[in-house]
């Protein structure tokens, strides 16, 4: 099994910054990817970005410039810099691990943490 703990959300006003981390734990041989997601409670979850294990990235087009994803291997932690935050951007946001485990490869989802950004 695979845990996923996310971090560093919290309330910001617009124009600022946040960091939030996920760190993962369990019995994993690899994380292949990391990557965020957002999502507001009945709507559809949205892709904000991801990063393999040789540090490609990729981010969708709504964060483009403002966000940014980095990752420790040796930590299994994934990171987001968020800046120039809009009140658009207030959601829940959740880490993905893609990982290779003892029972072959999965995704593994974060619990979330809140964003708010205030006008």
């Amino acid at each position: 099994q695979v845990q996923l703990v996310e971090s560093g959300g919290g309330l910001v006003q617009a124009g600022g910054s946040l960091e939030l981390s996920c760190t993962a734990s369990g019995s994993i041989f690899s994380i292949i990817a990391m990557s965020w997601y957002r999502q507001v409670p009945g709507k559809q979850r949205e892709y904000i970005a991801s990063i393999n294990r040789r540090g490609a990235t990729d981010y969708a087009v709504s964060v483009k410039g403002r966000f940014t994803i980095s990752r420790d291997n040796a930590m299994n932690t994934a990171y987001l810099q968020m800046s120039g935050l809009k009140p658009e951007d207030t959601d829940v946001y959740l880490c993905n691990a893609y990982a290779d485990t003892s029972q072959g490869h999965d995704d593994y989802w974060g619990q979330g943490t809140q964003v708010t950004v205030s006008s």
